[in-house]
């Protein structure tokens, strides 16, 4: 029995073993290969990839071909996951690996049209302009490398068959981040079900008019639209199912932004110094893959996204630029009036015209494939149709600037990759269309330059797009648009500096522009700073400025609040805990606890004085809005709005008596999720960032492929914006700076930088996490551009020869 037993237990050792081997051997063929020789067809000479110690690509090549060829090769072995999922995503085509629950995904993207407008922007192309020629080396790049090497990962697990990356991939992708700007989805089925239902004392406290003296003023009439309650069911799943969704699956959307750029007479160098963190969705892994390019006549330290070989952020020596979210609003929503004798029929310009249609046929994996029937609407796309089973009886169209004009986009990045001159930046600017950004830009030579990038609208008079247009009115006619020189722009401002931070600008040319601007408070903040003439910036105090945690928001806020709490609290434990609010100067530090009893009293009043009368889907909906971020202060200034009633209850419930109550509940609240004691309540404790992998989303595989948690400072509307949705405690960080980016151009080659995570997008490399925790603590890690400093860190060599 004991040599049986031997036996068995020798033959289980051996088949662990295998299995270990196996599985090492298995984990072996997904490593990234960095340093040895591949051979890669296309190339004409030997390209060599130096890698330094956060896994940052140095390529230099001698010729662009090379050079983008060699970027797609190398981005695909850190990130071929990340773009297989992207364009899924922006094709609607999510359910064919993930099952039936991606369905309304895929159906809300095919109805954007984004696959059609896909082909027939690539059927337009160009392919001997120099963008084209760069995007075919660089998928070359990245196919070369799926066809030659295992499939990642996630790719074993999901069974996802490969399948070659096409330009009308890289144009999806691209619709992909120019929707997810887009506030329009959350915000006008919102705003406009207040107008509708509720009256305009309800909407007054939004003011949605465009101000552009900054003074409030009270919002116009406005015509209600003939919206039933099927309709607004399905705006509603709308609203839901484009962010849900896209939140459960890690993918980035773009959210906000800092960036500003100061001019040589007010740095300690003499030189322009440019400093920027765009705001977006965190994921594992990141939005941004860092690459170092270099050909003859070429150079350029980039931040690239998942499918463009062009960085959409970058610097050299000469030159560099950031981005923000200009927030600008390109889409209009537009209720049609339909022909009660023929339901594919609407009124346009006085007489009744055909809706065109067409289908598209969604797999779905482990079930029979899904046709979708998608109609257009003179004025665009029927988006409605994209949940036909729960549709109304009025079609709501989509005109989306993305879709209506040339946008030449990767034109534009291609220009604004080699802008070493205030002329050249401002000639690429003019070529974004949509998203709009914010191009802020600086050189060497001394320049400093700012352009709001955008095809802006020219709506009709009457019409306000933060609400659903009426199809049937002059309102909701197809747009024109106005001449570039009319956008906000700056070149050389005389007082030395220039801040961008997704708040309304005031354009000289005076033209209203419509948005979905994000709290001034913030761009004040860093404003405020900048102006200081005392302080000469460098990259020292520049990086207090990018972790600065404190705006004027929270104190005006309790500037209103803290009278009417005083007059209600009589607990010693209440006003023990008020005080702290009362002795709180705003900023959100990881120790402090004021800011958890602020943040949770900020939604508990937000949910008592809007959840009743919006429902659960709308009220969600407001809190993922920059409209509700306003709407709280004047609501708290105002004790006579109609929202303070509590339509639940009997009565009529006053200001105090919600305040009151919002702050018992708040404090139960706390208590339950934290503890009796408050000094258990600290900021770091209830607010956490954890970056989330698409397949991280399932238990236990979540603790393999996400990152954190990390205790982080910060709030919603900081320079420090890590943020989120307003919500109940605790509360997750969804978004914030995706890189923390400074350049002084006396030395650009000592530029810092960071990742969120890291550069590596496969599980188990050593730049998978990286510099998570580095980011976390508000770290910095060197950009290297100089010859010298690359070899001097260079950790491992890659050389790419001709086949």
């Amino acid at each position: 029995m004991k040599r049986l037993f031997k036996r068995s237990a020798l033959v289980l050792a051996v088949i662990l073993l295998s299995l270990l081997l196996a599985l090492g051997w298995y984990l072996h063929t997904k490593k990234v290969q960095r340093d040895g020789s591949v051979q890669l067809s296309g190339l004409t000479a030997q390209v060599t990839v130096q890698y330094d110690e956060r896994g940052v690509p140095h390529i230099q090549a001698q010729n662009e071909a090379d050079m983008y060829r060699a970027l797609g090769y190398v981005h695909a072995q850190d990130r071929l996951f990340q773009m297989e999922m992207l364009r899924r995503l922006a094709r609607g085509e999510l359910a064919e690996i993930l099952g039936p629950k991606l369905l309304d995904l895929d159906q809300l993207f095919r109805t954007l049209g984004l696959r059609a407008y896909a082909s027939s922007y690539v059927a337009k192309m160009n392919p001997n302009s120099a963008s084209s020629k760069a995007l075919a080396a660089y998928l070359d790049g990245i196919n070369q490398f799926q066809d030659h090497h295992p499939a990642p990962l996630e790719f074993d697990l999901l069974h996802i068959p490969k399948r070659p990356f096409t330009t009308e991939d890289t144009i999806a992708v691209t619709g992909y981040m120019a929707y997810s700007f887009a506030a329009a989805f959350r915000t006008e089925p919102v705003l406009s079900m207040v107008r509708d239902k509720l009256g305009a004392d309800y909407l007054k406290v939004f003011d949605i008019d465009w101000h552009p003296d900054g003074v409030l003023q009270k919002p116009s009439a406005q015509q209600p639209s003939a919206l039933a309650d099927a309709d607004w069911h399905t705006l509603n799943q709308l609203a839901q199912v484009s962010q849900d969704a896209i939140e459960q699956l890690g993918m980035p959307q773009f959210e906000g932004s800092n960036a500003w750029v100061i001019s040589g007479k007010r740095t300690a160098s003499g030189k322009p110094l440019l400093a920027g963190d765009p705001h977006i969705a965190y994921s594992a892994p990141s939005v941004w893959y860092e690459a170092h390019l270099s050909a003859p006549g070429f150079e350029l330290y980039g931040h690239h996204q998942a499918l463009n070989p062009l960085a959409l952020l970058g610097h050299n020596l000469q030159f560099g630029w950031s981005l923000t979210m200009f927030q600008n609003d390109d889409i209009d929503l537009i209720a049609e009036k339909v022909n009660p004798a023929n339901t594919n029929q609407v009124w346009y310009h006085g007489q009744w015209v055909d809706m065109t249609s067409r289908d598209e046929t969604i797999q779905v994996k482990g079930e029979a494939p899904v046709t979708l029937t998608l109609r257009k609407s003179p004025h665009g796309p029927v988006i409605t149709d994209a949940f036909k089973d729960s549709y109304g009886t009025t079609p709501v169209a989509m005109w989306w600037t993305f879709l209506e004009t040339p946008n030449p986009v990767l034109d534009a990045f291609y220009e604004l990759n080699r802008a070493d001159t205030l002329s050249k930046a401002r000639e690429a600017a003019k070529k974004i269309h949509a998203p709009g950004l914010n191009v802020v830009w600086a050189n060497a030579k001394g320049d400093i330059g700012w352009w709001a990038a955008a095809r802006l609208p020219k709506r009709h008079g009457t019409a306000n797009p933060s609400l659903i247009l009426d199809g049937s009115q002059a309102e909701s006619d197809r747009p024109e648009f106005y001449d570039f020189s009319d956008n906000p722009q700056e070149e050389n401002p005389t007082r030395g500096y220039i801040v961008s931070a997704n708040h309304q600008p005031l354009p000289a040319s005076g033209i209203r522009i419509p948005g979905y601007y994000n709290l001034a408070d913030r761009a004040r903040r860093l404003n405020d700073l900048l102006s200081q003439n005392t302080i000469a910036w460098d990259t020292s105090n520049s990086q207090a400025l990018q972790l600065d945690v404190q705006t004027g928001y929270a104190p005006r806020v309790l500037q209103t609040l803290l009278p009417l709490l005083k007059s209600e609290l009589r607990e010693d434990a209440d006003l023990r805990l008020l005080d702290m609010l009362v002795k709180w100067d705003g900023s959100f530090k990881t120790e402090s606890i004021a800011p958890t009893i602020f943040s949770q009293l900020l939604y508990q009043i937000t949910y008592d004085a809007f959840a009743d009368e919006l429902g659960d889907v709308q009220f969600k909906n407001l809190l993922r809005t920059r409209a509700l971020d306003e709407a709280i202060p004047r609501l708290l200034s105002d004790p006579q709005s109609p929202w303070w009633d509590d339509r639940n209850t009997p009565g009529v419930q006053t200001r105090n008596e919600i305040v009151r109550l919002a702050w018992s509940q708040s404090i139960r609240h706390l208590q339950e999720t934290f503890g009796k004691n408050s000094a258990d309540w600290a900021w770091g404790k209830a607010h956490t960032l954890t970056h989330q992998h698409p397949i991280g989303q399932k238990k236990p595989l979540d603790r393999l492929f996400n990152i954190g948690s990390f205790a982080v400072p910060g709030a919603r509307e900081v320079p420090n914006n890590l943020s989120g949705p307003i919500g109940p405690a605790p509360w997750a960080v969804v978004y914030g700076p995706s890189t923390r980016r400074l350049i002084d151009f006396a030395d650009a080659g000592k530029s810092l930088g960071i990742n969120p995570v890291g550069q590596s997008g496969v599980l188990f490399d050593e730049h998978y996490n990286d510099q998570a925790a580095l980011f976390a603590a508000g770290k910095y890690m060197p950009q290297y551009l100089r010859a010298e400093d690359i070899k001097a860190h260079s950790h491992e060599t890659l050389l790419l020869q001709a086949k």
